[in-house]
């Protein structure tokens, strides 16, 4: 029988690296993973959505899969969203996104106009403001199966002054959130870090399995390791 495949998307300024426990928890599930390593401060988020992840889905095509996941942490969720939003994949499965800014950051609006932002996080960084003209603000509502969990807890006190209500450090939870979503959940984590918790990859594989997240106080018992 042929597995399930799943797209792992990694965040701004990190690398695949920083989704390889999500990698190879998936991978004893039973899913096939393809764990993306893209230039994510290299390009705008169309050529990322365009170019190199619809390569990806091409290259997990050829396996014939029954279904095509995608596991997102922060920006990922970003690309996803602006492809699926312009291309058909007829053997789409469901979609988790980790910490995405689905509306936005305040933190983006803040750090705009440094040179720094703009030399080390351009272009696409660039994108993720909360104005109306933001490609963020512009994508509309998600009609897949979409799974999102927003981290509270703070690494960085200085961004979170800047950042309205609860944060993970980067995105408050409420920017996380977008119409037309099958669940949200809320883990005390950090931005930086929540991809590599072991009560989210239970989450996340929940989701891929059953289509929402485990909403109890005892934790999942499965096959996720360190």
């Amino acid at each position: 029988m042929k597995r399930e495949s799943v797209i792992l998307l990694h965040g701004l300024g990190r690398t695949s690296r920083s989704m390889r426990k999500l990698e190879k928890n998936l991978s004893f599930d039973g899913y096939s993973v393809i764990n993306l390593n893209y230039p994510s401060t290299k390009y705008p988020i169309e050529f990322l959505s365009e170019k190199i992840l619809s390569a990806a889905v091409e290259r997990c095509q050829k396996t014939s899969p029954p279904k095509i996941h995608f596991v997102t942490h922060s920006l990922g969720g970003i690309i996803v969203r602006y492809y699926l939003k312009h291309c058909q994949l007829p053997n789409l499965g469901r979609v988790v996104m980790l910490s995405p800014p689905n509306q936005g950051s305040e933190l983006a609006d803040h750090l705009k106009g440094s040179f720094i932002f703009k030399k080390i996080k351009s272009p696409a960084g660039q994108q993720l403001g909360t104005d109306k003209h933001s490609l963020t603000s512009n994508l509309g509502p998600v009609d897949f199966e979409l799974g999102v969990i927003a981290g509270r807890r703070s690494l960085n006190l200085v961004n979170s002054i800047i950042i309205p209500g609860q944060d993970d450090g980067m995105v408050s939870v409420e920017r996380t959130k977008v119409e037309g979503m099958k669940d949200f959940l809320v883990l005390a984590h950090s931005h930086t870090f929540i991809m590599r918790s072991k009560k989210v990859i239970e989450q996340v594989i929940h989701f891929l399995k059953h289509g929402a997240f485990r909403h109890e106080n005892k934790e999942t018992k499965g096959s996720v390791f360190d």
